[in-house]
């Protein structure tokens, strides 16, 4: 299995939600985020794993996105 740089972008994404509380969202805007960060959030939301285009809350998909990475980066330290 290859992580091409798509996946990693949006696995970073994915990381930068605060796992302790879901009513945190998160917000990338276009003007100030790179564009690599802007696409990656795009297809989050297109693959439904976060609520707006441009960040907002992790869905009930994106929550457990979120748990098994956490559970992966705990593994990897």
């Amino acid at each position: 299995m290859k992580l091409d740089s798509h996946i990693s972008q949006e696995l970073s994404i994915l990381s930068l939600f605060n796992q302790t509380t879901y009513q945190d969202g998160i917000k990338v805007h276009e003007h100030q985020a790179s564009e690599s960060d802007v696409e990656a959030t795009k297809r989050l939301f297109n693959k439904g794993l976060i609520t707006q285009i441009d960040g907002g809350y992790l869905t009930t998909l994106g929550k457990d996105a979120v748990e098994k990475l956490q559970d992966l980066l705990l593994m990897l330290r």
